[in-house]
């Protein structure tokens, strides 16, 4: 039985493994936990390196600069291991640098907290007296933006999966030297032979073991620290980007959203308000629809190219792909042609029309496809994801014929959380991109709040309501 961040006993309670079982034979609903519905996941930052090497300073910095979202900073160091009283008899030969010095299961218990929107106590760490309960805790609220600093939070496989974004704090082992030997002087009241020992003994080795070593797991290093005012403005804007954006592409960077405006919202309520006409109907989704092609062609890999400008000038710019293709699933699917052909001239799209046959799953009933489809960028065309069912085959379908994953994108107008996660996790290497991301499926498997039946509405072969024509 393990124990919480309170020392209280607590069961370990495990999740069904949710294997993804052919599309023919089984249709599965992904349940969507608690903490992705009730409130919105905080972005965890985890920043490391050396000793002294300016990881507080660009802490400081980003928090400063992120004053319109809640920030809090956890520091590695409120987490170390209480020491025995032998270890307190021979603690200039205790080594804090190591792995083991810290109490990383209390780490993941109070962050595991913050992500679910809890408050927690975290330990307040003397330095002096090597306990955490002789100074009062620090109360940390949730908040927008979690930054988790110390010189080992690269180190753990669990701690990183905790992170949205890793950072290294790469800095000139000399000046991380003689800023360690002014702080622990200065506000540990040790002496420079101490601090010297100690950093032979016990510092270097272990940067050199574990912390340099970690420095592979970063998604960005920061040479100079705190000095490197670039590479922190870079961090700023893709965190900015990214609060911006809906928690689910925070979990899977594979799942693009298209940037809201109000006029992107305004045409989101005229396509969903059930009183809107047919016509009206047909106008705004395919606006939309234009919108999201614009979007997913942006995706694409191109080339540079330079022409000659009219006045003899050369402008450098980039060459579209050529090898390129659409794949409509039908019916609903034909509704995003139109934009795909004003987009791309001569563009060929292929048809797939998938059905489900009672309890027999998902069946494909027909296809056809481009013959040379392998060597194709797809764009697989379907307004709506829901429970990603009908998607699951037609991608299957696509690698079945040569294409390769990261060769396709999905285009939806809107998706449900479910369908996201039942693709993205068999499919992480294609592309969705989407108008906006709606807040479940119902038990009938219908996208809450949805738009009705996109096809039934668009072809006009079902009336919604006595407004339409």
């Amino acid at each position: 039985m393990d124990s919480d961040c309170n020392g209280n006993p607590m069961a370990i309670c495990l999740g069904i493994n949710g294997k993804i079982e052919p599309i023919n034979e089984v249709i599965e609903q992904h349940q969507v936990s608690e903490a992705e519905t009730s409130h919105k996941q905080p972005f965890v930052i985890g920043v490391a390196g050396g000793t002294a090497s300016g990881k507080t300073t660009v802490c400081d910095m980003i928090i400063a600069q992120l004053r319109d979202q809640r920030v809090v900073l956890i520091n590695q160091d409120s987490f170390y291991r209480i020491l025995s009283d032998e270890q307190l008899r021979q603690v200039h030969d205790y080594n804090f640098d190591h792995p083991h010095a810290f109490d990383t299961e209390q780490l993941l218990c109070c962050m595991e907290k913050l992500q679910h929107g809890q408050a927690v106590d975290l330990p307040n760490y003397d330095f002096k007296s090597h306990k955490n309960y002789t100074l009062p805790a620090r109360r940390v609220n949730p908040a927008d933006v979690i930054i988790l600093e110390g010189i080992l939070v690269l180190h753990d496989p669990h701690v990183r999966e905790l992170m949205n974004m890793k950072i290294f704090v790469d800095t000139d082992a000399d000046l991380r030297l003689a800023r360690r030997i002014r702080r622990d002087t200065v506000e540990r009241g040790r002496d420079v032979r101490s601090v010297l020992d100690q950093y032979s003994k016990f510092v270097k080795p272990a940067f050199d073991d574990f912390i340099l070593p970690s420095k592979k797991h970063a998604d960005i290093i920061i040479p100079r620290g705190g000095d490197n005012h670039v590479a922190i403005d870079l961090i700023l804007q893709h965190i900015l980007t990214k609060l911006g954006q809906h928690n689910l592409c925070k979990i899977y960077p594979n799942v693009y959203v298209i940037h809201s405006t109000f006029q992107i919202r305004g045409m989101h309520t005229l396509i969903r308000d059930v009183k809107t006409t047919k016509h009206d109907f047909v106008f705004y989704a395919d606006r939309l629809i234009r919108l999201v092609v614009e979007h997913g062609l942006g995706h694409l890999p191109f080339t540079e190219k330079q022409v000659t400008t009219p006045i003899g000038c050369i402008y450098t710019g980039v060459d579209f792909c050529k090898k390129l293709c659409g794949v409509s699933i039908i019916r609903s699917g034909e509704s995003m042609e139109n934009a795909l052909r004003a987009c791309c001239k001569g563009i060929k799209i292929g048809k797939l029309l998938i059905h489900r046959d009672g309890d027999n799953g998902w069946q494909l009933i027909y296809e056809k496809l481009p013959t040379d489809i392998s060597a194709r960028h797809v764009l697989l065309l379907d307004p709506v994801l829901a429970t990603g069912n009908s998607a699951i085959k037609a991608i299957n379908l696509l690698l079945h014929k040569g294409v390769p994953e990261s060769h396709i994108i999905f285009l939806n107008l809107i998706s449900a959380p479910e369908g996201i996660h039942a693709v993205c996790k068999k499919f992480p290497r294609l592309k969705i991109v989407t108008s906006e991301i709606d807040v479940a499926l119902s038990k009938e498997f219908q996208v809450i709040p949805g738009m009705g039946g996109f096809g039934d509405r668009y072809f006009g072969t079902v009336e919604t309501n006595n407004h339409n024509p």
